[in-house]
Order: structure tokens, then sequence, then C-alpha cells
């Protein structure tokens, strides 16, 4: 199998023992799970379902961010407690999840279950020299860390850019640089508050997931993922802090998937815009959400029409039909053809037109090997399709 990692900027092969061990960033509980979200958890069961074909055991983790700068402003709007929030919608994403077939991950933890462990590896970042204090707050320094910026490749102009559109305060004087973050911050009053040797107060964003991936699989991963603005700075930052307080690699490989836009616009709650996987499915068959999204390669940015949903659906209808086939093409050269496509890259829409194909040239009469509809169930189900 080979697989671009982010941090190489090169397909290379994903080399691994048995065991493969992934952490994938999960949501941030204040809104529904959208297509986005979805294409992104969709690219990780791809990969999962594809190694355990290849005879892997997987022990994939997905947090929960249920307690961070995005959330909390949202359950003050709507006047709940944030837990609450949290709670009513992470039933809501494991329903989504379950809907388009995902695999369930081994853990699956909180960061306000979390603290202990936050809060250890910032006294280790302290006393490595890492950090330093101003106004309560708690920030990473990143001149400390000489290999900065070696995940995203971008330049330090670039990197000030995302930092202030993605959750950073890189204007902040209090900042000795505008990339250093947060690691610990006082609260405001109607937030929630932990103890620490920082004083009162919640973590930041990045460090929650250092701690969280180290609790759960070790200080090494195999394999860390989520979407392409993930890059800078919640997986760079998560890079430095975790090298910094272990003194081993963090993660051996880094993978990232594109982000999907609606019609020729970027998908976002604030233009309101997002598809909703909850309310696609009232109206759809999940597997069609399913196939729809593995038309497009995960590391593209792409868009979503309208009419995706009625292709797609149409056809579902003939990967079905062609189940009940009495006869057809040899299934063996489309499992080889499936699995090929998959290793290179993880090249869903060339697995996809693989097993399209074959189910046309079954209803179309073509072939003459009785497993043909029974090697298609198989097959399919490598990509978590499920025509039985």
């Amino acid at each position: 199998m080979r697989l671009y990692d982010t941090a190489r900027q090169e397909v290379v092969p994903f080399e691994v023992d048995h065991t493969v061990r992934m952490y994938v960033c999960g949501i941030t509980p204040y809104d529904s799970t959208h297509l986005g979200h979805a294409n992104t958890y969709l690219t990780y069961d791809l990969l999962i379902r594809r190694l355990e074909d290849r005879g892997h055991t997987v022990e994939m983790v997905r947090n929960v961010t249920d307690v961070d700068d995005s959330i909390l402003p949202k359950a003050r709007e709507l006047g709940i407690d944030y837990l609450e929030l949290a709670a009513t919608e992470m039933e809501r994403f494991r329903r989504d999840m379950l809907a388009l077939n995902t695999r369930a991950p081994i853990a699956e933890p909180r960061a306000t279950e979390s603290i202990a462990d936050i809060i250890a590896i910032i006294e280790k970042l302290d006393a490595g020299g890492h950090t330093y204090q101003a106004d309560g707050i708690t920030y990473f320094d990143v001149t400390t860390s000489p290999t900065f910026g070696e995940l995203s490749h971008y330049d330090t102009e670039q990197m000030i850019t995302f930092a202030g559109e993605r959750g950073g305060t890189p204007d902040d004087p209090r900042q000795r640089n505008p990339l250093d973050f947060v690691l610990w911050q006082p609260s405001a009053d109607d937030e929630p508050s932990w103890p620490s040797p920082y004083g009162p107060g919640r973590p930041g964003w990045h460090i929650e997931c250092s701690a969280m991936s180290k609790a759960t699989l070790g200080t090494t991963l195999d394999l860390h993922g989520g979407g392409s603005d993930l890059i800078f700075p919640h997986h760079e930052c998560e890079m430095a802090q975790s090298h910094a307080a272990n003194g081993e690699p963090f993660v051996r490989h880094w993978m990232h998937c594109g982000l999907v836009a609606y019609q020729g616009t970027k998908m976002s709650k604030s233009l309101g815009n997002l598809v909703f996987v909850s309310e696609l499915s009232k109206t759809h068959d999940p597997r069609a959400i399913r196939w729809a999204l593995m038309a497009h390669h995960y590391r593209n940015d792409w868009e979503w029409f309208d009419h995706d949903i009625d292709t797609a659906s149409s056809e579902l209808d003939q990967l079905l039909a062609a189940t009940t086939c009495p006869k057809g093409p040899d299934p063996e050269a489309l499992g080889a053809n499936v699995r090929a496509a998959l290793d290179a890259d993880l090249d869903a829409p060339a697995a996809r037109n693989h097993l399209l194909d074959f189910a046309r040239a079954c209803l179309a009469g073509r072939g003459d090997h009785p497993a043909a509809a029974a090697g298609l169930v198989e097959i399919a189900a490598i990509v978590g399709l499920e025509l039985s």
C-alpha cells in the first residue's frame, strides 16, 4: 500500500506492523454532521477496511473536542450547558456514522475527561523550557521547536494567516511570537474551569489531542489524520508539543483529506449552506451517500451538487440489481482491481468504477461465471458498501 504523506509531500509506502495505531481528529460537537465531516471519516473508514482486508488489526481512536472556543459560544447562544450540547450532537453524529456504515473507534476520548493528562504534558513542556506565561495564559514558545513548520511546509506569512483564521491569536501582543499558541488559559465566568499549576482555567485546543492520543495509543502514532484545514495550526502545533514533551517521533505518517464545497461555494455554517447527513438520510438510502462520496479522491477539494445524490442512487440501484444476476464476469479480477486501486493512495473513484463496470456487465449479460453476483457482494463490502 502506498499513501500520500503530508509531511514528506509525496506518495510513499505505508509500512506498518500487524497492529496499526491510527488517530483521527473527531468533531467539535456543536452542530450536526455535514458532508465535509462524512467525507473525512469515510476516507479513514476505507483505509481501515483495506488494512483489515490485508490482515492488519487497526486501533483507531477518534476524539471528541467537547470544550474549546467553538462549542462554548454556541452553548452560550443556545442558553444550555455545553456538555448537554455536546451529548446531543454526539448522539446525532454516532447515528450518522452508523448509517454510513463506518467502523466505530476503539476509543472516543473526550477533552473534558482528559484534563489530568493535559496538565501532565504541560508540566513536561514547562520543565523543558518550552512555555511562558502572560496574563495568566500559558503559551508554547515555537522558537523552542526547531522543526516547527515541517509538517505544513507553509511560509511564515501563510502560517500567520491561517493561525488567525483557524483559532489562533497571532495579533495578541501578549505573545512573544505570532505563531505561539495557548496551552492553558483562564476561563470566563460562565465557562468550565479546572484547577491546575497554572491557575484555574481550561486547556487550549491543540494540547487536547496530544494528551488524548498519547493516553490511548502511546507516544508514537502510525497514522494521524483529519481534514486539510487541520494541517495548520492544529496538527503542526500538536506535532511540536508532543515531540517536545515526549522526546520521540509523534507520527510516522500524516494523512489529510480535501474540503467539500456546496454548488460553487465553501460549505460553512456562517453561510447556511451545510448539507447534513441526517437530513439527506431522510430522503435517500445512506448507502447512496457513501457511494456519492466515493466518487472523489480523498486528497482533492471538491463540490457537492444536489443532483449528486440522485446519480448515486441510480448507480446503487444498478449495483443492487446486479446481485440478482445468475451469471456475469469472473469476480476474481474485480477483487484484484478494487484492492489495487485502494492500495494506490486510496483511489476510491477507481475502485468505485471497477465495481460499477462489473455490475453493468452482469446486467448486460456478459460473462458466464456463476459466482459473479456473490463476488460483487463480497468485494463491495471491502469498501463498506453492503449490497446483501
